[in-house]
């Protein structure tokens, strides 16, 4: 029988300590609460440069769990995907959510008492409401010239 992988090992309180920088890989990928919110498409005002969220999420996002159903190849299947590193946090964290932990610490603030890393709980995002689990459509579903109908008017992003 083979036994499921081994966690990685990670730092107590690393997200507190150590700068997204010098994360280790498993330390970086554990800061992703699962909310599903980086994976819904989002319209950008040309004139103001204002960010809109909506509830049209990327096709390969799944609306139950929030995670990506392909994330090890998801830059091969929508080459449009932002890979979020430590090296590139700084050009996007203005688009991410304001709930995001990526975007808190690189803001110098605290993560979430919902963040899986604080509650100790995997489901704790789905269980405070902040994610978007069974909130999306997808965005086969929706012409993009519709997309702006589905805008998400709501404090949790």
């Amino acid at each position: 029988m083979n036994k499921p992988p081994k966690a990685p090992k990670l730092r107590p309180r690393f997200w507190e300590r150590v700068p997204l920088q010098k994360m280790s890989p498993p330390e970086w990928e554990a800061l992703c609460d699962g909310c599903g919110k980086c994976c819904l498409n989002k319209l950008e005002d040309a004139d103001t440069g204002e960010m809109v969220f909506t509830r049209v999420a990327c096709r390969l996002l799944d609306d139950e769990t929030c995670r990506c159903t392909h994330y090890e190849i998801r830059k091969q299947i929508v080459p449009e995907c932002v890979v979020l590193t430590p090296q590139n946090i700084e050009q996007n964290a203005y688009w991410m959510p304001r709930t995001c932990a990526y975007r808190l610490l690189w803001q110098g603030k605290p993560l979430q008492d919902w963040h899986p890393l604080i509650s100790g709980d995997p489901n704790s995002v789905h269980k405070a409401g902040v994610s978007m689990r069974h909130a999306t459509v997808g965005e086969m579903e929706i012409p993009v010239e519709d997309w702006e109908d589905y805008a998400v008017d709501d404090d949790r992003i």
